[in-house]
């Protein structure tokens, strides 16, 4: 875990061990941590801190995960996707989801959770490592996964 505070929107799908995590992180560069860290690279708070408004997908599992930025993403693309999941998730039947070309979900219904595939597929030239991963983020509870999407709705605005 980063020492560091982050604030911003995000949905997180799956387990503490495995899981995907589509979040516009948010730093506060007035923070005392984001100051020591910024002194520590050299840079400026600000600058450590960015402009906050770039989306990025993180996934791991069972320890081995990885994530890439999503440049040029918007909220209410990350809104429609979230929208498109509580649909599928109120209609009880196998669906699949996806946002944008990075991430798909398949899911079907196992009594009142939700078996729950992901397909993670990193942007053409994505330098930093990334690869193309399929996860299976488990039986999740119907409940939570809509508790999850409102909430992250709600902090969309």
């Amino acid at each position: 875990m980063s020492p560091i505070a982050v604030d911003g929107p995000e949905l997180n799908i799956g387990t503490s061990g495995t899981y995907v995590l589509l979040a516009r992180p948010k730093i506060d560069p007035t923070r005392p941590g984001v100051i020591d860290a910024a002194r520590d690279a050299g840079v400026s708070p600000e600058e450590f801190a960015g402009p906050g408004d770039v989306w990025a997908l993180m996934y791991d599992e069972e320890g081995d995960g990885d994530g890439f930025e999503l440049p040029g993403a918007r909220d209410t693309e990350a809104d429609a996707f979230a929208e498109q999941l509580q649909r599928a998730l109120a209609a009880a039947e196998p669906f699949t989801v996806e946002a944008g070309n990075f991430l798909r979900l398949d899911a079907r219904p196992a009594g009142a959770d939700w078996v729950v595939t992901a397909h993670v597929t990193p942007p053409e030239g994505e330098e930093d490592g990334a690869e193309a991963r399929t996860l299976e983020l488990g039986a999740l509870p119907a409940a939570d996964l809509l508790a999850e999407l409102e909430r992250f709705r709600k902090d969309l605005g």
